[in-house]
Parts: C-alpha cells; sequence; structure tokens
C-alpha cells in the first residue's frame, strides 16, 4: 500500500486508507516530535473518514511536501471534487505544520544547511 520510496523520488511520509481502515506513518520519521505526528495522524484519518480514498503526505525529492488521494475503480462513492478542496483546505489550515516538516526534511534527512533569512 505505501512504500517507503516510490519511482519518482518521492518519500511518504504518512497515510490512511479508508478502504483498510489503517493509518500508516514512515518510521524513518521518527525523530519528528510526537504532537506533530499526533497530528499528522488526525489529518489523515480524518481525511478519509470524510472523503474515502487513500489519503497520502509525502516528500518530493527537493523536499516540498505534496498530498495525493486515490481511490479503487470500483469507488463510486468517492468524490473527486471534494477531495481536492479539501486537499487545499488541509493545505491552508496546516500551511505552519507543512513548512516546519519540509525544513525538518531539509536538515535531518537531506542535511542541507539551513538558510538564513
Amino acid at each position: 500500500m505505501f512504500e517507503e520510496k516510490e519511482k519518482d523520488g518521492r518519500m511518504v511520509l504518512c497515510g490512511a486508507n479508508a478502504y483498510e481502515k489503517k493509518y500508516y506513518f514512515n518510521r524513518k520519521f521518527d525523530g519528528i516530535p510526537q504532537s506533530v505526528k499526533d497530528e499528522l495522524h488526525i489529518i489523515c484519518v480524518l481525511f478519509t473518514e470524510e472523503v474515502g480514498g487513500i489519503f497520502t503526505i509525502a516528500y518530493e525529492a527537493d523536499g516540498s511536501i505534496v498530498m495525493e488521494t486515490d481511490f479503487a475503480p470500483d469507488d463510486y462513492l468517492y468524490d473527486e471534487i471534494s477531495s481536492g478542496l479539501m486537499v487545499g483546505e488541509v493545505r491552508r489550515n496546516r500551511q505552519e505544520l507543512f513548512e516546519a516538516l519540509q525544513l525538518y526534511y531539509r536538515v535531518f534527512i537531506l542535511h542541507l544547511p539551513i538558510e538564513n533569512p
């Protein structure tokens, strides 16, 4: 269901699957504070409870965050429009969280220096 590293260089941080009623968190990111892990868990599970399908939060190769949704071909109740709107809402409401996660990835995974503003 969730792979640590996908073919295109993306690395899944976490995700939830409404079909299997499961949540996944990539152990490579165990250094993230528990409160942030809990928030990610809530975001993913609430998303799949509301919209259905599969929801993942992943890192692009450059460290930017991407949120993706997918659904089974026979899932006629899945609403692609609602899922797109909800992704936008999550991104707006959790912008600071995602910026912090991007910084974490760049510093602790890519080992890049912290840029001074």
